[in-house]
């Protein structure tokens, strides 16, 4: 029997890191979830890391593992999901490794992923984004700091990953104003601004006096702002903001509504689909149709395009015996 310690650490250096040349963010979520799942099996087995066995890792205990995220640990079914596909590329990897262990790595490759109930996307209206904006202490650092970073993650719609790897040299102003950014799949794109980022950019770059190699938003000391820090910063300015605008009282705010925002307002003002792809870094249009969902109003212009339907009023009478048997069966 072979141990997994070997295959898990060539299938993070030599699959992940050379072959694939995955990207930081894929390779720490694929390390989260593998370090879940061989912390599951050790509770279960008694058995340290490196003393697992591919017998110890089989469909049986990858299935309680899965049930675990969800009942354990309250994680989404998009998380276990998450969560699976880094299994599943492990474990993919191992059958071309060890062969012997064929039919084991095929039943945890024939789990399938979850199905899940798709929600409409939230976004926030105008008076909500203003109530966001003017929700930060704009006599404080920090204030300043996070007003710009909403402002320009409604206006350019970049993920949180995108807005916190941000440098102070990927932001250029003037003439062609714009921001540039590398979003999944490493596709590097460039967002343009309107002016009144390009303002408050300017000012913010001033006041920051950063070199180009370092981080646009960071704390006072320096660092770059993580994820759970961006995430922090919205939801309590949102709290904040709800005390003026209480619409927002029913909404969960978090950093992707400030960019299904921006995909709202581009498709509201007519701008095409494929090209609102292209904004937001999307692999293909596809993506970027859950927002012709959301937003009753084109839904409503285009039922005003179409005729009304006319129908005689009355219950349907049926013109045959047979037919009338049918009907009353």
């Amino acid at each position: 029997m072979t141990l997994i310690a070997t295959t898990l650490q060539a299938f993070f250096t030599d699959r992940l890191v050379k072959q694939r040349h995955a990207s930081p963010r894929t390779i720490a979520a694929y390390r989260d979830a593998l370090r879940l799942l061989l912390g599951f099996a050790h509770e279960r087995t008694g058995k340290t890391p490196s003393q697992l066995d591919w017998d110890d890792l089989n469909a049986t205990v990858v299935s309680a593992f899965l049930n675990h995220l969800e009942d354990d640990r309250n994680n989404s079914v998009r998380t276990r999901n998450v969560r699976l596909t880094a299994i599943r590329s492990l474990f993919s990897y191992a059958a071309l490794q060890h062969p012997e262990h064929a039919l084991l790595i095929q039943r945890v490759l024939a789990i399938p992923p979850k199905r899940f109930d798709k929600r409409i996307v939230t976004f926030l209206t105008t008076p909500e984004i203003n109530a966001l904006l003017a929700a930060p202490d704009q006599s404080r650092w920090e204030g300043r700091r996070d007003r710009v970073l909403m402002l320009l993650a409604i206006q350019t719609g970049l993920r949180v990953s995108e807005l916190t790897g941000l440098n102070c040299g990927d932001v250029a102003l003037g003439t062609g104003a714009n921001v540039r950014c590398e979003g999944k799949g490493r596709k590097q794109r460039a967002v343009p601004l309107t002016g009144p980022v390009q303002e408050l950019l300017r000012d913010w770059l001033t006041e920051r006096a950063g070199s180009p190699g370092e981080a646009l938003f960071s704390t006072r000391s320096g660092r770059r702002l993580s994820r759970d820090a961006v995430a922090l910063r919205v939801s309590t300015h949102a709290a904040t903001a709800a005390q003026r605008c209480p619409s927002l009282l029913g909404k969960r705010l978090h950093p992707h509504v400030l960019r299904h925002t921006c995909a709202m307002a581009l498709l509201r003002a007519g701008v095409d689909t494929a090209v609102i792809a292209l904004w937001l870094g999307h692999a293909g249009v596809r993506s970027t149709e859950v927002y012709l969902h959301a937003d009753i109003s084109i839904k409503e212009k285009a039922l005003a395009l179409t005729t009304p339907t006319t129908a005689a009023l009355g219950r349907y009478q049926p013109t045959d015996q047979v037919l009338a048997f049918l009907e009353s069966l």
